[in-house]
């Protein structure tokens, strides 16, 4: 790979990182949200630093033109130039171009089949739930509610949740779940809750559930299954920012 390649490939790559995170938001497949300002940080560096070194090197090949021309007749000019990099280095452009040509697909429930289960964290203090109903809850909330709410404030309420849909490795049965982002996709964990009453919606499917808590084990304990009795299921649109457990889209 020569010095033009090599410049090509810096401004290809700050190019193809703004087009995916300033452009659109297909940075959100990689990170987490938080991460943006950095991407585009990055994507401007490096397309400067392709644009310096495409203008430095047109500098130094007209100064080498016009050396060689002077010393044409005493045999002194070469004009060659053996600035490459190993063969193996072409291959920094696949990177490079997926971000402007290819889409990942967003994790799904494939992912979350082999996902580690998020940890969900010991809370020692619960604030009263508000009397709506159905009670919007994410997917954490309820879990925490389920198993470490002394005065199990859940029990008879209906609540509403979404996520997608994946089917329980077992068969006959399925999960509300979501994927969630410390950092990168490669730090992912998931957060499920076992859906009871309902037929499983087609893998990967966005939903809205409304349904109550399916008695299974001590509620306020860890015995406690997360899991509910759904009255109600609704397809919705998947959220831009897939990766968090965030309240439900929409209203009931």
């Amino acid at each position: 790979m020569k010095r033009p390649a090599q410049t090509l490939l810096l401004a290809l790559t700050g190019f193809g990182l703004l087009h995916a995170s300033l452009f659109s938001d297909l940075y959100l497949r990689y990170v987490k949200e938080g991460l943006r300002p950095l991407l585009i940080t990055s994507g401007v560096l490096l397309l400067l630093l392709g644009l310096a070194s495409a203008a430095l090197d047109r500098r130094r090949d007209g100064h080498a033109g016009g050396a060689e021309h002077d010393a044409h007749g005493q045999g002194h000019g070469h004009g060659h130039d053996h600035s490459t990099a190993p063969r193996i280095a072409w291959l920094l452009f696949l990177p490079a171009l997926s971000l402007l040509l290819y889409a990942p697909p967003a994790l799904g429930a494939y992912t979350a089949s082999r996902a580690n289960d998020k940890a969900v964290k010991e809370q020692k203090r619960f604030d009263p739930l508000p009397a709506t109903s159905p009670l919007p809850l994410t997917l954490t909330q309820f879990t925490t509610r389920v198993q470490q709410d002394p005065e199990r404030a859940i029990k008879g309420r209906s609540v509403q949740m979404t996520g997608f849909v994946t089917p329980d490795k077992q068969g006959g049965g399925w999960y509300l779940t979501r994927i969630i982002f410390t950092c990168c996709a490669a730090d992912s964990q998931s957060v499920k809750v076992r859906m009871y009453g309902k037929p499983a919606p087609p893998a990967d499917a966005w939903v809205a559930v409304t349904g109550n808590w399916h008695p299974h084990g001590a509620l306020g304990t860890r015995s406690a299954e997360p899991a509910l009795d759904v009255r109600a299921t609704r397809r919705i649109s998947p959220p831009v920012n897939a990766y968090t457990d965030d309240l439900p889209l929409t209203p009931s």
